[in-house]
């Protein structure tokens, strides 16, 4: 019996769901979402009235109600805090699984949310497969070590359409090691979306059409990024000009691989031969890439108020 996940890690999770104040079973009754998981009629009752678990959890869920939300967390039966990681996992998974909350945007929010304290521990759950086109989550041990492209991402994008890049930033960690097709398709959309902020930002229009390098480069002049806007005179211009002139090559670089083995596209026959390593290293890229022009955005913002 595995136990990797502390009960530090387990506690922040059900201190994080009862402030959010999440339903964990979704759209089942207490009764029915457990029974997916465990065997109630084989676990005691610790109401005398019953021979087992089936019995006291409808009356105090269903007929009387008068336990807690979170009663399932200090239950001994199902031991969640202090048991096995693979128990207490595939629990988080069962309370993203598309039974139980058709809304994927809900259910990548939560996912996110698991995450943030299961990689302290070395685990994460991703998506495994896909249940009538939406996702089915599995918990693993991926170790302790994090792209620091996305630990910078997360910190900075914080502040960019919320809710949808929180998404691409868990979708991009997620699918690095078990689906890195689906890597190099979200850390194309990253920038994108982040280029796509900036820009509706300073009010500078754009057609729904341009794709990733024109983005970019709408972008980069918005910022005055080009090599043109460095004076000779700067301290490592010439430096500063070869590194702002890499820019449109990362760019071009990372859309050229999306179109061969990313998303959107479909997946060619070649695709097979792509390892986590290219994923890191196109995620690595567009994050830096985002963090880069999203925190130039922010410090000219500031200068100019």
């Amino acid at each position: 019996m595995a136990i990797k996940i502390s009960e530090v890690t387990r506690r922040d999770i059900v201190d994080s769901i009862s402030l959010e104040e999440i339903n964990l079973y979704g759209r089942l009754e207490e009764i029915d979402f457990l029974s997916r998981i465990w065997d109630l009629d084989s676990l005691q009752s610790f109401d005398s009235r019953f021979k087992t678990a089936t019995g006291d959890i409808l009356q105090h869920t269903v007929n009387n109600e008068d336990w807690e939300p979170g009663w399932i967390f200090s239950d001994s039966r199902f031991n969640l805090l202090r048991g096995d990681d693979e128990t207490f996992l595939r629990f988080l998974c069962e309370t993203i699984h598309p039974v139980i909350r058709p809304d994927v945007t809900e259910c990548e929010k939560l996912c996110q949310l698991y995450n943030k304290f299961l990689n302290n521990d070395g685990y994460q759950i991703a998506e495994k497969t896909r249940l009538s086109g939406k996702p089915v989550f599995i918990g693993r041990f991926v170790g302790t070590a994090m792209l620091p492209g996305i630990t910078s991402a997360k910190a900075t994008l914080s502040g960019t359409d919320v809710g949808y890049v929180s998404q691409q930033i868990t979708r991009m960690e997620t699918a690095v090691n078990n689906d890195p097709e689906l890597a190099i398709g979200t850390a194309k959309e990253l920038v994108e979306t982040c280029c796509k902020s900036i820009l509706n930002e300073c009010n500078v229009s754009f057609s729904k059409n341009d794709d990733l390098p024109k983005l970019v480069k709408l972008t980069v002049k918005q910022l005055e990024l080009t090599p043109e806007d460095i004076p000779d005179k700067v301290q490592a211009s010439d430096s500063i000009k070869r590194l702002l002139s890499n820019l449109a090559t990362i760019t071009q670089g990372i859309a050229e691989l999306r179109n061969h083995y990313g998303t959107g596209h479909g997946k060619l026959n070649a695709s097979k031969g792509l390892q986590p390593r290219h994923a890191k290293l196109a995620v690595g890229a567009a994050s830096t890439l985002a963090v880069f022009l999203s925190e130039t955005h922010n410090v000219r913002k500031l200068s100019e108020s």
